[in-house]
């Protein structure tokens, strides 16, 4: 909507309000300001409105609006009185609108910060969160306005309106005043409302993907009249499937006397159905999409999966035509796949739904795999058909236009039926979100990761989004604080997410290696040491070793307390006449189970070299029939596909014991651990059932099982740190200045500020670092020898002389830094030789500092990324740590977890702790720093990098010797504010 000549000339109209909205139910709505346009609308709605929820807006019987009304609901100055429209189709469901008043109630004008708001959402809608949406929508409004309080009267008998306003989470007064409940909310966000909030966007997100992925109904729009064709095979995949619901065939060209396709009912489109349908999977040409979606959107259709290319992958105008599409499903209330999708299965036994171009569904199983390539998708969904691992969903996205990654970790963060997400993304449409989404999710389990396109420096075609300036090393730092498990190929993918989905967590990094090859163990051993675990000596059981040698092995290595996880590896049998008995791999694969079930719950992985069947027999669920003791050892249990899905003994409500514990059975304690329990004890003469048993992955070589390993192991120390979050000191409060700094940073970017920003001089740097509690060591300026005396004398001595040219600055590798100048002709000496050396004083721009205690020298910098925000960064000073990348990263907010792993995580931390005898710097001071820098930049987003350089960090305090600081509009906060869609 765009503004009209009536509207008030001064009060643009602000098209930044407009936004896209999941609702509680998983449907979509806008939400926009009411222009004048809408006094048709305004009307229409209002006529479909309850008598009784119009007595509870008004307090008294208000059958319709007067021209009057309806002229002061539609004019609005976007200031002092702003209204708000919920819409679906076009036309509004919900308003809201708020007038400024004063301390009377009267209507005023800022400076008053406080306003009337009054909501009226039609009774079909209510129930879906459309108030709730609206409130948090009207809130940031007001913020934005400068009004600080909501008043709202309401009767006693409304009591969802009362409640919308309790649940907010904001802080509130009530009273009762003549008969009606009078509330005042203060709009400032709290934890709570904040809290609030990405709760009910979980829960809507997480529902309208459950209204995709688990439908009632599904027609496929362009079901071809032959064999064939794409809307053919998602008809015949979805048969063969069996899916549990009701499936159409569309298709505008069949013949009107064509009652069925396949033995499906055959429509000529979605109206001719006469029966509510939930998804519809659009294969027609692109041209021909808005046709269908108009034709689903009408008849009430929640969601489509659109295989139809031709989009943002063509260019620009297919980007245009991609994001049409997007405002006319959502105008509809429907959420999209795709386009350019593959599609998506779910092999949930109440839905069986493969409405996608992959030939066959693979097995049940609880793995949650979510692509942005059809291409990935088809080789991902292979190899783990190769592997025998199930998948409980998964979801080939193509452009994710809509739907993206973020809404499936919504889903998949409370779906019982998966136990571990694995994620190719090409982008990240939304970083900030996906790092907070991933966090919470990685909290309960765990989250795999693959990031295409890392080094191409462009988007992949048809992803419109935040082009990011940090390089992909820092992306991966910032995914691991979050707890994601970032691997570098699929192969890694699937093997981490088999080895995740189907063995408990380790308790630490020590691993046990048996096996009938000492070379094959040696080789395990190798890769161990080379992913930061701690190995024990290989046990060689030599190549005559029997299934129960193996057996007895591994149950001994599961009981060892110092054990932490196990990689057996195993080797054809060599038979007498000298040729390779591979065929015993079943045999071998039941001793490993009837061992790995017996024995505390440790993670155990096989490393084989072509064992026949050994894989196969390893990857097969396993019966809990009761099987004789001598049947247990010697024999595979027998696969039953009825069970796939629940092969696991504990739901992942456990977690392993540590390793410092007693050998017995596993204690619960975490969510999220994938455990199978240890066999009770049982009397002389029993008959034990075989408990039910995770799949133990197996692996064609060492270095993939070990990395696998190696991922689960620092995942599953996240996951323990995670537990308990750090926190951001509270003696930081008395050392920092926020008001202070809020103040001079307004007045250093004035009222109209520069949108490219400005960097701060010297001493304006200094000041502002200072109202943090971070003091810069003085420098002044030496502009030839006499000055740089006087500097020296006014500092004392020693001192140290440097340029501050751009192209030399922290370069004392090309001999623009003179340390430890303890006298006058010293310094005259140093001066003379760095011109002569490097060039004019006027060029050089020398200066004078007094000398630091000794200590190592390091780098501190904050930075606002536009696509990950802000991020505090952490190396050692020199040209060294620069080449080689050693830099550390983490988030903004930084807690006193993050810090301390921040200064341990680069590769030169030995130089910190006391390397080769040196005394170990004040860590403790370095990590306040960082703390302080973490701050400044989350307190105030117009500081948009921060570079102390160099930071001396020495036995005791440290002294930033350098700093520099640069300010800018504060850029767009996509992670906070009201719940919105991306729009890309």
């Amino acid at each position: 909507m765009q503004p009209t000549p009536e509207q008030s000339p001064h009060h643009a109209y602000p098209d930044h309000w407009e936004a896209d909205v999941v609702l509680r139910d998983g449907g979509t709505a806008r939400i926009r300001p009411i222009t004048t346009d809408d006094a048709e609308r305004l009307v229409s709605f209002y006529e479909q409105v309850s008598d009784e929820s119009k007595y509870y807006r008004f307090f008294a019987p208000y059958p319709r609006l007067s021209a009057k009304d309806v002229h002061r609901f539609t004019h609005h100055d976007y200031v002092d009185r702003v209204g708000l429209a919920v819409t679906v189709g076009g036309e509004f469901i919900a308003t809201v609108r708020y007038d400024r008043i004063d301390a009377t109630g009267r209507p005023a004008s800022a400076p008053a910060d406080e306003a009337e708001v009054a909501f009226l959402v039609q009774d079909a809608h209510q129930g879906r969160g459309v108030a709730s949406a609206l409130l948090e929508h009207i809130a940031a409004v007001a913020r934005e306005r400068g009004i600080r309080r909501f008043a709202a009267e309401v009767l006693p008998a409304n009591n969802k309106m009362i409640k919308v306003f309790r649940d907010a989470g904001y802080t509130q007064q009530r009273s009762f005043e003549d008969g009606a409940v009078h509330l005042t909310l203060d709009l400032e966000p709290t934890a709570e409302s904040l809290a609030v909030q990405r709760a009910r966007e979980q829960r809507a997100e997480a529902r309208s993907v459950q209204r995709l992925i688990a439908p009632g109904s599904v027609a496929v729009i362009g079901t071809g009249r032959n064999p064939g064709g794409v809307g053919r095979t998602v008809l015949r995949n979805l048969l063969a499937a069996g899916f549990t619901g009701r499936t159409y065939a569309v298709n505008s060209a069949f013949a009107a006397d064509q009652a069925t396709i396949d033995g499906v009912p055959a429509h000529r489109s979605i109206g001719e159905i006469g029966e509510p349908v939930d998804l519809a999977v659009v294969a027609v040409p692109a041209d021909r999409v808005p046709e269908a979606v108009t034709d689903c959107g009408e008849h009430g259709v929640q969601g489509l999966v659109v295989l139809s290319a031709g989009y943002a992958e063509w260019g620009a105008e297919g980007r245009e035509r991609q994001r049409e599409l997007v405002r006319q499903a959502r105008s509809y209330g429907m959420r999209i796949i795709g386009p350019n999708a593959f599609g998506v299965i779910n092999n949930s036994d109440a839905v069986r739904l493969n409405a996608s171009l992959a030939p066959e569904s693979p097995a049940p199983g609880r793995i949650g795999l979510f692509t942005q390539s059809g291409a990935i998708g088809i080789a991902l969904l292979s190899g783990l058909y190769r592997r025998g691992a199930g998948l409980s969903t998964f979801i080939s996205a193509g452009n994710r236009a809509d739907i993206s990654g973020n809404d499936f970790l919504q889903y998949w963060y409370e779906d019982p039926d998966t136990d571990v997400a694995l994620l190719y993304l090409e982008s990240l449409g939304n970083p900030r979100k996906f790092t907070r989404l991933a966090r919470r999710t990685a909290a309960v389990k765990p989250v795999v990761v693959v990031k295409g396109a890392r080094h191409s420096g462009s988007t992949p075609p048809g992803h419109a989004v935040p082009v990011s300036r940090i390089p992909d090393a820092t992306v991966s730092a910032l995914m691991r604080q979050a707890g994601v498990i970032r691997v570098d190929t699929v192969t890694e993918m699937v093997d981490a997410g088999l080895l995740l989905a189907d063995q408990p967590l380790p308790a630490g990094p020590r691993i046990a290696i048996l096996g009938n090859s000492e070379s094959l163990g040696l080789l395990t051993y190798d890769a161990c040491l080379a992913e930061g675990l701690r190995p024990r000596p290989p046990r060689d059981l030599t190549t005559a070793a029997t299934p129960q040698n193996f057996r007895d092995a591994l149950a001994e290595a599961l009981a060892d307390s110092n054990c932490d996880a196990v990689v057996v590896t195993a080797i054809p049998w060599v038979g007498e006449n000298g040729e390779a008995e591979s065929g015993d791999g079943e045999v071998l694969a039941a001793a490993l189970r009837t061992a790995a079930a017996t024995g505390p719950a440790k993670p155990v992985a096989v490393v084989h070299v072509e064992i026949g069947g050994l894989a196969e027999a390893l990857a097969a669920a396993t019966s809990t029939a009761a099987v004789p003791p001598v049947a247990r050892a010697s024999a595979p249990a027998a696969p039953d596909a009825a069970t796939a899905p629940a092969d696991r003994a504990v739901p992942p409500t456990a977690q392993a014991a540590p390793s410092t514990a007693p050998a017995g059975p596993s204690t619960p304690t975490a969510p999220g651990d994938h455990l199978t329990q240890q066999r009770p004890d049982t009397g002389p003469g029993d008959t034990p059932a075989v408990p039910t048993l995770g799949r133990i992955p197996a692996y064609p070589a060492a270095e993939r099982a070990v990395r696998a390993l190696a991922e689960a192991v620092k995942y599953a120390q996240w996951r323990r740190q995670a537990a308990v979050p750090g926190k951001v000191p509270e003696f930081l409060d008395d050392t920092i200045d926020e008001a202070g700094a809020a103040a001079r940073i307004d007045a250093l970017l004035g009222p109209d500020p520069d949108p490219r920003g400005r960097s701060l001089g010297h001493d304006e740097a200094c000041e502002l670092l200072g109202r943090y509690g971070i003091t810069v060591r003085p420098t002044l300026p030496a502009p030839d020898p006499d000055a740089a005396v006087a500097a020296a004398a006014r500092l004392g001595y020693p001192v140290a002389l440097k340029t501050t040219a751009p192209h030399l600055r922290h370069r004392a590798d090309l001999g623009g830094v003179r340390l430890d100048l303890a006298n006058e002709a010293a310094l005259r000496r140093a001066y003379g030789e760095l011109t002569d050396l490097l060039g004019k004083p006027s060029e050089l721009q020398p200066v004078v500092q007094s000398m630091a205690p000794r200590g190592v020298d390091t780098v501190v910098r904050a930075t606002i990324d536009p696509a990950a925000g802000a991020v505090l960064s952490f190396g050692l000073a020199g040209a060294p740590s620069e080449l080689l990348g050693d830099t550390a990263h983490r988030l903004v907010p930084a807690t006193d977890r993050d810090a301390a792993e921040l200064i341990r995580s680069i590769r030169a931390a030995p130089v910190l702790f006391g390397w080769r005898g040196s005394a170990p710097v004040d860590s403790a001071a370095l990590e306040e720093l960082l703390l302080r820098v973490s701050r400044l930049v989350d307190d105030h987003p117009e500081v948009v990098s921060v570079a102390l350089e160099p930071v001396v960090v020495a036995t005791q305090g440290l002294t930033v010797l350098g700093a520099s600081v640069r300010l800018a509009p504060p850029p767009a906060r996509t992670d906070l504010g009201p719940r919105r869609l991306s729009n890309y």
